[in-house]
């Protein structure tokens, strides 16, 4: 079942949703997305910021673990940065990239995120399965 999302545009200094920029239909994966908005950076240039986290919650044991072993790597060059969250619940991070007025790349875009992010959480908790006892020792 697809998903739609709207992406709006934040303002910067109210942090109020000014209005919509665009609508993407999400195909899957979609369920480790936080969060997703615009902000504009200058007057002609728009980012896009994603919040991606597990799609379950975590042990505590895990948190570190997860953090300790995730280092995706997208190759895009509209993909401005990853960054580690760390006040959220279960490990978050957060992708910005560059907001292009065209549906079909924006969805494509967003999809190649989600997908990269799900395979290495798949990676990510074969490598720990085993670790319980070494972090909790920490």
């Amino acid at each position: 079942m697809d998903t739609v999302i709207v992406i709006m545009l934040k303002n910067k200094n109210t942090g109020f949703f000014e209005k919509e920029l665009i609508s993407l239909t999400l195909t899957q994966y979609d369920e480790f997305i936080v969060n997703l908005f615009a902000e504009e950076e200058t007057n002609e240039k728009i980012d896009i910021h994603m919040k991606l986290s597990t799609q379950r919650d975590v042990l505590d044991w895990e948190y570190a673990a997860i953090y300790d072993c995730y280092d995706i790597d997208i190759d895009d060059n509209d993909i401005k940065s990853v960054e580690e969250v760390d006040d959220c619940f279960n490990p978050t991070w957060e992708f910005v990239f560059n907001y292009k007025d065209d549906s079909d790349y924006m969805e494509n875009i967003v999809s190649k995120i989600l997908l990269a992010h799900k395979e290495e959480l798949d990676k990510v908790y074969e490598i720990i399965k085993n670790k319980e006892k070494e972090y909790n020792e920490k």
